[in-house]
């Protein structure tokens, strides 16, 4: 017996690193940091990361933002106007600003005050025909309204990039692409651009390098139980976890990166989860960085995260469907080993 539980002491530890052609396994608790969560996204998902950083601001450090527009942009006056406005219009940021206000004073979402400590990654690419610059400069206009100082928001526009992730690692070696699976490859300053890399380094500060041989491998876990049938979300979740998360005593940082459109699993693979570039700087820095899924469905054809109210009217508040399914995700990874 002392054998067996030796055993398993060695063991143990390594469960997170099997195939992910296993079944999906239950979230683990993780004993998270919570003064450490962090979001990113790309498009449907850059609109996610924006409104999950106001909707929850209390336990939120930081966001990072590629081709996304400013909180409540969506449900304007139906959907061709939200459409063009919110994707190549001039989104309103003090509407979007007085609409969080009102949010705030009813308790539906975080007071706002919060956002002022947050750090705030934003990308817009001269040459992205999905997401206007202009969306994009309304949401810096709505975090400069909430009181973000503006040595905390790193804007970058000048990069002829496409509607994308910018990749060091994958993807479509046109940097101004706009075609699936939505990861280019640009260049900066003579060097690969590693997207991933700029927006945790913004977020948590200085970071060592990213490792060149990962400890681990990203696992699907079963998103059912945190999601509600009205949370249009997918059954299948991914999460890569660090080698050095593992030990109880070690509080690491956790950050949630929310894909695009036509962006998930079911539409390209692993490349958002496993090959974007995420997990390297992660597997060195002691951060855990969860992947969230959601699929194509009757209302949502393209499989984007809810920014404009196909889950229902309520959601960019806490109790939204898609809102609360990470809240609790969180959640889980917060609670100790």
């Amino acid at each position: 017996m002392r054998f067996l539980r030796s055993l398993l002491a060695i063991l143990l530890p390594f469960c997170w690193s099997i195939p992910l052609s296993a079944a999906p396994d239950e979230l683990p608790a993780l004993g998270i940091d919570p003064a450490r969560v962090s979001v990113s996204g790309l498009s449907s998902g850059g609109f996610m990361a924006a409104q999950y950083s106001v909707t929850f601001s209390n336990s939120v450090m930081g966001a990072g933002i590629v081709a996304g527009g400013p909180f409540d942009c969506g449900p304007i006056a139906g959907p061709a106007l939200f459409l063009s406005t919110c994707m190549s219009g001039r989104p309103s940021s003090a509407k979007s600003w007085k609409v969080a206000r009102e949010f705030a004073g009813e308790n539906v979402i975080d007071p706002l005050q919060a956002i002022k400590r947050q750090r705030i990654y934003l990308f817009s690419g001269t040459k992205d025909s999905v997401v206007a610059p202009t969306v994009v400069n309304a949401l810096r206009s709505f975090y400069r309204k909430a009181g973000v100082p503006s040595g905390n928001i790193l804007f970058v526009n000048d990069m002829p990039a496409g509607h994308a992730f910018i990749s060091s690692r994958i993807g479509n070696p046109d940097c101004g692409a706009n075609i699936d699976p939505y990861v280019d490859q640009c260049t900066s300053g003579g060097a690969p651009y590693d997207q991933p890399g700029a927006i945790l380094n913004h977020i948590y500060g200085s970071l060592q390098p990213p490792s060149t041989t990962l400890s681990a491998a990203p696992h699907s876990f079963d998103q059912n139980g945190y999601t509600p049938a009205f949370a249009a979300m997918a059954s299948t979740g991914y999460l890569y976890v660090p080698a050095s998360c593992l030990p109880a005593s070690a509080h690491c940082a956790l950050h949630i990166v929310f894909h695009g459109c036509k962006q998930s699993e079911s539409s390209v693979g692993d490349k958002v989860y496993a090959g974007v570039g995420y997990n390297q700087w992660a597997d060195s820095n002691g951060i855990v960085i969860l992947y969230p899924q959601v699929d194509a469905s009757l209302l949502n054809p393209m499989g984007c995260w809810d920014w404009w109210g196909y889950t229902g009217f309520n959601f960019l508040l806490r109790h939204g469907a898609q809102m609360a399914a990470i809240s609790a995700m969180i959640a889980r990874l917060e609670q100790p080993h």
